[in-house]
Parts: C-alpha cells; sequence; structure tokens
C-alpha cells in the first residue's frame, strides 16, 4: 500500500513535471530569437546527458552495454534514440511557427498515438474510456483550430506547417515510448535516458551550430540553460513521482501542460509584453484547449472513474470507506 507522504511528494513531483512541461516551449521561443531549431535541441539534450552523466556517476549506477549485444534491443535503444531526437528536433522547429499552448495541445496526440499503437505492437485492448477519452480529445482539437483549420488543409501557411510539425514531433515520441517500454524491463529510467541523450546529442551534433550561441544576450543565455536544465528536472520528477504514486495517476497531472503553457504564456506576457506575445483565443478556443486536456486525462485514468457497466467508481470507493470507518 502507497504511504499518504508519498502520495503526497507523488503529486507534487508530477505537477513539478506538468509545470516544467508547461514552461519550456515559451523559454525555447524566446530562445530561438537568437539559434536555430536544431542548435536548441541539440543543446537541450547535451545539457541532459552532462546531468545524468553526472548523477550516474556520483551513483555509481552506469547501465551495463552488454545487454545490448542482442540486435533487437541494440534495435529498439535506435528507435527510442532517434525517436527522441525528432520529437526535440520536430517541436523546436514546430515553436518558431507556434505559440507555446498550440504547440503543446498538438502535442497531446502522442499519448493518443502511443495508445493505439500499444493496442496494435503490443496486444492491449482499448478500454471503452481511452476511446471517450481519445474522442473528446480529437473534438477539442477542432474547437482550439476553429479559427485556423483552414490554415491547416487549404491554405499552408507559416502556422498550418508549424502545426503539422508539432503533429509530426508527436509520432516521433510515441516511436520513442514505445521502444522505450519495452527496454525499461531491462534498464532503469535514468539509465535509459542517459544512453538516449548520448545517441542524440552525438548524432545533432553535425547539424548544430553551438558558435551561435554566443550572440545571446544574457536572458537568452538563460533561456537556453534552462531548457536543458528543464529537461533534467522534468524527466526527474516524473521518474520519482512514479516510484511514489500510481503511473496512471502521474500521467493524469501531466496532461494539465497545455494549460500551464497557456497560463505561464499569458502571465508572462503581462509582465514583459516587449519580450513575450499574449495567447488570443475565442471561447471556443478556450474550450477546446480544456476538453484536450480533459480527453488525454480521462483516456488514461477513466476507468479508475467510471466502467461501462457499473458506472460511476468514486462513489462505490467512498461508500465502502465509510464503511469501513
Amino acid at each position: 500500500m502507497i504511504k499518504q507522504q508519498n502520495v503526497k511528494l507523488g503529486f507534487a513531483l508530477a505537477m513539478l513535471t506538468a509545470v516544467m512541461w508547461g514552461v519550456v516551449p515559451i523559454a525555447m521561443k524566446y530562445a530561438l530569437v537568437v539559434i536555430d531549431p536544431l542548435t536548441l535541441a541539440w543543446s537541450r539534450l547535451s545539457i541532459s546527458a552532462i546531468g545524468i552523466t553526472i548523477w550516474l556517476a556520483y551513483k555509481k549506477q552506469f547501465p551495463n552495454l552488454a545487454i545490448f549485444k542482442k540486435r533487437r534491443r541494440f534495435i529498439l535503444l535506435m528507435i527510442a534514440g532517434f525517436g527522441l531526437l525528432g520529437n526535440f528536433a520536430l517541436f523546436a522547429t514546430a515553436v518558431q511557427y507556434l505559440s507555446a499552448t498550440t504547440a503543446q495541445v498538438v502535442s497531446q496526440m502522442g499519448i493518443i498515438i502511443f495508445m493505439i499503437s500499444s493496442a496494435f505492437i503490443f496486444k492491449e485492448r482499448l478500454r471503452s474510456t481511452q476511446i471517450i477519452g481519445i474522442t473528446i480529445l480529437l473534438i477539442g482539437l477542432g474547437l482550439f483550430f476553429n479559427k485556423n483549420i483552414a490554415d491547416l488543409f487549404a491554405n499552408m501557411s507559416t502556422y498550418g506547417i508549424g502545426v503539422w510539425l508539432a503533429l509530426l514531433a508527436s509520432v516521433s515520441w510515441a516511436c520513442y515510448a514505445l521502444a522505450q517500454k519495452v527496454l525499461l524491463r531491462k534498464l532503469r529510467a535514468e539509465q535509459l535516458l542517459w544512453l538516449i541523450y548520448l545517441i542524440c546529442a552525438v548524432f545533432l551534433w553535425p547539424f548544430a551550430s553551438p558558435s551561435i550561441i554566443t550572440n545571446a544576450d544574457g536572458t537568452q543565455l538563460f533561456a537556453i540553460i534552462f531548457c536543458g536544465l528543464n529537461t533534467i528536472i522534468a524527466y526527474g520528477a516524473l521518474v520519482m513521482a512514479m516510484e511514489r504514486w500510481q503511473a496512471a495517476q502521474v500521467s493524469a497531472i501531466t496532461t494539465l501542460t497545455p494549460l500551464f503553457a497557456l497560463i505561464f504564456s499569458d502571465l508572462f506576457a503581462l509582465i514583459w509584453p516587449e519580450r513575450f506575445a499574449m495567447q488570443y483565443l475565442n471561447i471556443l478556443g478556450y474550450i477546446g484547449a480544456v476538453s484536450v486536456v480533459a480527453g488525454a486525462m480521462f483516456a488514461t485514468i477513466g476507468h479508475h472513474i467510471w466502467h461501462p457497466r457499473k458506472g460511476w467508481l468514486i462513489n462505490r470507493k467512498k461508500g465502502k470507506s465509510n464503511e469501513i470507518c
């Protein structure tokens, strides 16, 4: 049984992950004023690789690379590595054309693609709550893009290009997540992330231009460093949250990321209007953003709340706890 203090700490760590993921595209957009997307992606991955190297050296927990002598595991490692590389590079490019909120809303598609792919690859059955959640999320996306739907299909504007790049980033993330799911049976999360970050940093290096980072001013340099540290903190908090709380609940909290992106985008725009732009949405856009989060959350933990035959499960659990008392 999970201790109460562990639940509270798990919740706090999961919330920290969601906040960090919500803030990072805002920092990325500010950093992209002075550097290109590939250099930003490379710097994030390199800082993360260095950080985890120091941690594993301190804990003396470097992975045993002999397990990758099996061809299947090596191929899975490459899929995970290039999947995350593609996600970072494509997402950074998408942020050039989109607001932080829009980029994170589209990124929620990664969860859906992962769920559907898992059903086919791992023969996992899609629950009715997952299908309902996916449907809500897709409707929410339609509402969110109600003003710009033509830009996604008819007129390929920079906005449309950004959305499709963010969608491709979600597909790339799903490939990474599927390969990671198998490899985590043999490695700890931080060991696997260390290998993946190293692969990404090495293969992305020839396409990056680290020298242009010297053109950044103090605040832009801070944004670049923050993007790298953000990755370590967010994924580290996520791993620790999973160790202390149920994975489904942790995943549900992280679906709040787009709402944090929306809140912080508008907050920064109010404080520093000369540096950050306000996110202007109509009422349908706001309803769509909330629906995307609600759909992703219901697809993740809906089976703990509602059952197609038994109805709402929360009231039943409360009733049982009252009987015990």
